[in-house]
């Protein structure tokens, strides 16, 4: 639709109006998209990139998101996808286990998918694709929100030939990021909960006969967790807040030493890491926005809430985010009717998943990574360590709220196949 058709005053920058812009190409972003197309909503989703070929982090694929997938009917799309199958966890702190079983938890799918995000995206773009409201604009990034009247009416963006445009539409949602630009362009400001830890990643080879799964070892002043992807190990190195510089010049060597020291049998894999170049820095934040809405704009997943990388479910609550957000949105948008109350609905359901997971993770951040990565010689393991180690109950309700999670999403019927 060109500018001129839409109910929305006249910008000079303005070329196109849809009913919905999504700002960003990832998990939330995309699965959003692909809801409200198959409701037969316009739908325009702007990704700053060409391709998702990116250093993801998060490729954690949990049960409650693999159900979405078979209510979505991307089950043998998904299937052909290479995956690994996690059934087991494991934490080792200051020598003492706590393994979490997933096999007991219900449904269908019981244990969590490690596939590279990429590939995640890439199914659902491509099941949005085929729907004829459904557009993706790659290479496109967006640069601030249009405003009228205090009501966001679209987004100005530079397109993949670099010229800045604009595009009108009666809703935008954010699903930028933890950095994302139109929260920061509208003056919304999270509250900060504070990390004690950032985190390392880098790669290790996987030979055959190495264990295999996800664990984890928390030690005196340092922490590792080894995530198994068939032919390499994705690892985690857990340092303090705010000392990558310091600990980085120390060099590869030393953290060698370390990694060897936690995981004894990984010893025979350091060598492949040969530079620090090859370790990137994830600045852990863990935050959430009081409202996640003004007018005309609705912010979802880390845009929202920050989640920190323990227990690794930011991925699939910003895809159950956008799940909800299709539910309540779509009839509205559809028929043009969507009004800021409807956006405070999607904050009202989706608020008290994102704070009980947070509410845990800054327990976990408290009461275990802070204890551990803060201590300068072997300690006794923490208190929830000890309790956890010693109650099965304790570990299946972990392992439901890993995998599952509070109050799961389903996909409404218009989006189902």
């Amino acid at each position: 639709m060109r500018c001129e058709d839409c109910a929305v005053p006249d910008d000079r920058e303005c070329t196109d109006h849809t009913t919905c812009i999504v700002a960003g190409g990832g998990p939330a972003g995309i699965m959003l998209g692909l809801l409200l197309a198959r409701a037969g909503v316009d739908v325009t989703v702007m990704e700053k990139h060409a391709d998702f070929l990116r250093d993801f982090r998060g490729d954690t694929v949990h049960a409650s998101t693999l159900r979405l997938l078979d209510e979505l009917g991307l089950t043998e799309q998904f299937a052909e996808v290479p995956h690994r199958k996690i059934d087991r966890l494991s934490l080792t702190v200051q020598g003492t286990e706590v393994a979490m079983d997933l096999r007991r938890i219900p449904g269908p799918h019981k244990h969590i998918a490690l596939v590279p995000q990429w590939d995640f995206l890439e199914l659902l773009a491509s099941a949005a694709q085929q729907e004829p409201t459904f557009t993706l604009m790659r290479s496109t990034e967006v640069l601030g929100p249009i405003v009228r009247g205090g009501t966001v009416v679209g987004v100005r963006y530079r397109a993949p030939d670099g010229q800045v445009r604009a595009m009108h539409a009666a809703l935008t949602v954010a699903c930028d990021g933890r950095s994302s630009t139109l929260r920061a362009a509208m003056g919304m400001t999270p509250k900060n909960f504070g990390a004690p830890m950032d985190v390392w990643w880098f790669r290790l080879p996987r030979r055959a006969g190495d264990p295999h799964g996800l664990a984890g070892v928390l030690g005196a002043g340092h922490a590792q967790i080894v995530i198994d992807r068939g032919d390499y190990y994705q690892c985690a190195y857990v340092i303090p807040k705010g000392r990558d510089s310091d600990l980085r010049a120390e060099g590869v060597e030393a953290l060698r030493r370390d990694v060897e020291a936690l995981v004894p049998w990984l010893a025979e894999h350091t060598a492949a890491l040969t530079s620090m170049d090859e370790v990137k820095l994830l600045n852990v934040a863990l935050n959430r926005l009081r409202r996640w809405y003004t007018d005309g704009l609705l912010l979802i997943g880390d845009a929202a809430h920050a989640m920190s990388p323990v227990g690794g479910v930011g991925i699939n609550l910003a895809v159950a985010d956008a799940v909800a957000a299709g539910r309540v949105l779509a009839g509205p948008l559809h028929t043009g009717t969507v009004t800021t109350r409807q956006l405070a609905r999607v904050q009202a359901r989706r608020w008290l998943p994102a704070a009980l997971v947070q509410a845990v993770q800054r327990l976990i951040h408290a009461r275990v990574i802070a204890v551990a990565v803060g201590a300068t010689g072997p300690a006794r393991p923490p208190l929830l360590v000890r309790i956890a180690a010693r109650t099965p109950m304790l570990r299946r309700i972990a392992a439901y709220g890993v995998a599952i999670g509070p109050l799961p999403e389903h996909v409404p019927t218009f989006a189902r196949r």
